[in-house]
């Protein structure tokens, strides 16, 4: 107990700066997730063989997209996405750096699971609303949002725990955060103590993303 904490008392602040690192990563690809992996996942979804705004040649381009930067791993997209990173960064090293690739891995992830929540629901609601003369962006924001609601909230919190762990490479590129601080200063300078305390305090983060999470879902869902 006594050397916890001591570790604590010399590593705290550090401990304190990897975790906003973290949250900063998360925080912004999230976003990403949110605000292009959603429209995203709803685009392949609509226009897939037999959707109600089939269009193979924009399927085809976002399924794509999708099924590339998954089949990347993670940690080699990074190095391939340096170019890309400097120029839109004006740096390939640093937080900032580190979460650009993150942010098209979120996209990713979250575009294809959104597609799979969507098709869960029975696809005769979407094909009822059309038939009572509803247009395909009312569908989407009268149907198929709110029917899925729960999933989504449910996907996004899976994708926030799967990027944590993504997030705990970006030392090669400087990213920072609390996996890298682990590797750092726990494994790398053999601190076994100081690496279970930060590998307690990120299954602490899991634990209470996913409490979060499921709480948000069951309160989304009223069927």
């Amino acid at each position: 107990m006594n050397q916890i904490t001591e570790l604590l008392s010399e590593y705290g602040d550090d401990i304190l700066e990897a975790l906003g690192e973290t949250g900063y990563m998360l925080v912004v690809s999230l976003l990403a997730a949110v605000l292009i992996g959603l429209p995203l996942g709803m685009i392949v979804f609509l226009t897939q063989r037999g959707g109600i705004a089939e269009n193979r040649a924009i399927w085809s381009v976002a399924n794509m997209y999708i099924n590339i930067v998954r089949s990347f791993p993670f940690l080699l997209l990074v190095v391939f996405l340096i170019p890309f990173t400097r120029a839109v960064i004006g740096t390939s090293f640093g937080t900032q750096a580190g979460t650009l690739p993150l942010c098209f891995v979120a996209v990713a992830i979250y575009a294809r699971l959104v597609e799979q929540i969507l098709r869960e629901i029975p696809p005769g609601i979407s094909r009822v609303a059309q038939a009572m003369g509803a247009t395909v962006p009312r569908a989407v924001f009268r149907v198929l949002l709110p029917e899925a609601r729960p999933g989504l909230v449910y996907a996004l919190t899976s994708a926030a725990i799967s990027l944590l762990s993504y997030s705990t490479v970006l030392g090669v590129v400087g990213g920072g955060g609390i996996g890298d601080f682990a590797m750092r200063y726990g494994y790398q300078e053999y601190n076994d103590a100081l690496m279970y305390i930060t590998i307690a305090i990120i299954v602490v983060c899991v634990l209470t993303i996913q409490a979060i999470g499921n709480r948000t879902s069951v309160r989304l869902d009223h069927r």
